[in-house]
């Protein structure tokens, strides 16, 4: 469970990502591959959210001022920003930490990290591309807590080519499912809280 009690630090499963090839890693930071991929990475985040956290208790976790990240933003070692780079030259690696422990399968977990960095890695020899994933991965400064995001994998053309319509569909219904059945339910805090004050 990603935040089993109010008002204490949840749980979360990061993700520490390096890539390597011919016995080199290519993710080594200030690369352009390391910026585009990280900045495919951080692109497509919104949408593959369903995959990071499934549950409602999931969003929970995400509160300002602790350690669970609530902006898209990536900085040195720097644990209010979602995505930390980590370690220096062949040790050098990509963090997130986004998901939640409840995070679904291995094998789409997997896929849903590296399929987005690499759809812009393959893509970044086109110079208009390539310039906006740079900008868009450009280190945060301070707390990263300032900046907002969203978005839904219900409509992402990204995640049905990454994964298949049929895994989409399955996991929208579900999220759809979740939130219908949250937002009827009534809780003890509602009952605490309203019982006999209202």
């Amino acid at each position: 469970m990603a935040k089993p009690f109010h008002g204490q630090a949840g749980s979360s499963c990061h993700i520490h990502l390096s890539l390597w090839r011919g016995g080199k890693n290519v993710l080594e930071k200030d690369g352009e591959l390391f910026r585009c991929f990280l900045g495919g990475w951080m692109a497509h985040l919104p949408e593959m959210m369903a995959f990071y956290a499934p549950t409602v208790n999931s969003y929970k976790r995400y509160v300002d001022a602790s350690w669970a990240p609530t902006r898209i933003a990536w900085s040195y070692d720097n644990r209010t920003a979602g995505f930390r780079v980590v370690g220096e030259g062949r040790a050098c690696a990509s963090s997130a930490a986004f998901p939640a422990p409840t995070a679904t399968l291995p094998r789409l977990r997997r896929r849903a990290r590296v399929g987005p960095g690499w759809n812009q890695e393959q893509a970044r020899s086109s110079r208009m591309l390539r310039r906006r994933c740079l900008r868009r991965a450009a280190p945060a400064g301070g707390s990263a807590h300032a900046r907002r995001s969203g978005g839904a994998v219900s409509k992402s053309a990204f995640a049905k080519s990454a994964l298949g319509d049929a895994v989409v569909e399955h996991y929208s219904h579900f999220f759809r499912t979740e939130v219908a059945a949250f937002d009827g339910a009534v809780t003890d805090w509602e009952r605490s809280r309203y019982f006999e004050r209202i």
